[in-house]
């Protein structure tokens, strides 16, 4: 990996290249408190005690294996195991939504955006919808592109991201990517996205694991960081 390098400074002029707007969505879209992503991860957890009749706590633990190791739990049950897919992916985005409210600053920040706008997420199409739905903002974007049309390989798979240019016919240099973990942002840096690290705001208590976040100090493959998403949005919208 790169040396760590401070942020870009945000200039009037830093997104005006900027064609395709791409979403991640858990703890992007909507913010790590919502509580959101914790129901799924409990989830996944029962998912996989049931499979192998294990304790909560051991399930969890080949859970988190799982998931630092191949980027989704999905991923590596299907290394190891003959599971089917789409029924995990089902059960795990089987929750309440209800905590999640429509946010109607979040929804004028991105419609003010000029260009395309589409979210791409390790989730299933059909969580992507549903839950941007609940935000008030799914009718903005073009399209979702879940784990699915991604042929179940998660980010930071760069085949991932091809696929995800590929079908959206997507000019990398002329795109952006908001993105709440940094290893997916190494990627589309790679292939010339400006990047946009989404971190917690402060005092927000963490649904991510310790190897997802940056620890103080901003990788070279990430150009920005915000902790306020909406406000990010609106202070790089053209006048």
């Amino acid at each position: 990996m790169n040396a760590p390098t401070p942020p870009r400074a945000l200039t009037p002029h830093a997104f005006t290249h900027v064609t395709t707007w791409v979403f991640d969505l858990d703890n992007t879209l909507y913010p790590p408190g919502a509580g959101l992503w914790p129901k799924i991860d409990a989830r996944i957890t029962h998912y996989i005690s049931d499979l192998h009749g294990l304790d909560g706590i051991s399930a969890r633990a080949l859970q988190k294996f799982y998931y630092e190791r191949y980027g989704t739990t999905l991923r590596g049950l299907m290394e190891d195991h003959l599971i089917d897919p789409a029924a995990f992916l089902a059960f795990v985005h089987d929750i309440d939504r209800s905590a999640i409210v429509p946010n109607p600053i979040l929804a004028a920040a991105i419609a003010a955006l000029p260009g395309r706008k589409l979210v791409l997420t390790n989730g299933s199409r059909h969580h992507a919808v549903e839950t941007a739905r609940a935000l008030g903002v799914g009718h903005l974007f073009e399209d979702f592109f879940g784990i699915e049309a991604g042929d179940l390989l998660p980010k930071p798979e760069p085949e991932t991201y091809q696929r995800f240019l590929t079908r959206h016919d997507v000019d990398p240099l002329g795109a952006v990517m908001f993105e709440d973990i940094p290893r997916n942002l190494l990627v589309p840096k790679a292939l010339g996205m400006t990047t946009v690290l989404v971190v917690p705001p402060p005092g927000t208590i963490e649904d991510r694991e310790a190897f997802e976040t940056i620890g103080g100090v901003t990788p070279a493959h990430i150009d920005f960081v915000t902790n306020d998403l909406a406000g990010f949005l609106q202070s790089i919208a053209p006048e």
